[in-house]
């Protein structure tokens, strides 16, 4: 009866483990229901295998105005698992302190270079190469508004690099387009 039980375990972690990754894209469009008023939900399941995940943060598109300086946005999106010690699976944050010169500094240093996702932006984009590991991150800059798409923990079996660089071409337009100061009217 002990064997029996035994290999009914081992053959029950086996097919848990044999589980085939979904290996579908992350979505090209934005849809509800959104995380942060800008993260796709299905594309943060995708991503990080987290079905129902616990999600902290938000963005103030206005944040400068508190502080008497021009408009600019900033915050971010904090994605965890829903267990007891909730690990945190991805990290999205848009800050006013990017500099092309970061870029290309990472690029020169081996990063691959992003598409340009919001036009007159750069950014890059890396995975650490170890195995089995499933971070990956991107960086996005548009004069000084910076987006960063960090995956914490992705899936093992996607293409984690390809995964955060997909996030970035969803939310990164909307983010930085709203972030970015209106230029002020000049009058005649």
């Amino acid at each position: 009866m002990t064997a029996l039980t035994a290999l009914l375990l081992v053959t029950a972690c086996q097919q848990q483990e044999e589980r085939p990754v979904n290996t579908t894209p992350v979505p090209s469009v934005a849809a509800s229901p959104f995380i942060c008023d800008y993260i796709p939900l299905d594309a943060v399941r995708l991503m990080t295998g987290v079905q129902d995940p616990l999600v902290d943060g938000k963005f103030d598109m206005t944040a400068g105005e508190d502080l008497g300086s021009e408009k600019w946005g900033s915050g971010g999106c904090f994605v965890y698992e829903p267990t007891g010690e909730k690990p945190k699976v991805l990290d999205v944050s848009l800050s006013p302190d990017g500099t092309e010169e970061e870029v290309a500094y990472r690029i020169r240093k081996g990063a691959a270079r992003l598409p340009e996702i919001v036009p007159g932006s750069i950014g890059f984009t890396f995975q650490d190469g170890s195995a089995g590991n499933t971070q990956a991150a991107a960086v996005l800059v548009h004069g000084h508004d910076r987006v960063i798409v960090e995956l914490v923990r992705g899936v093992r079996g996607r293409d984690n690099a390809a995964d955060v660089v997909a996030l970035m071409k969803l939310i990164a337009p909307k983010l930085i387009l709203d972030a970015t100061p209106v230029p002020e009217k000049v009058e005649n």
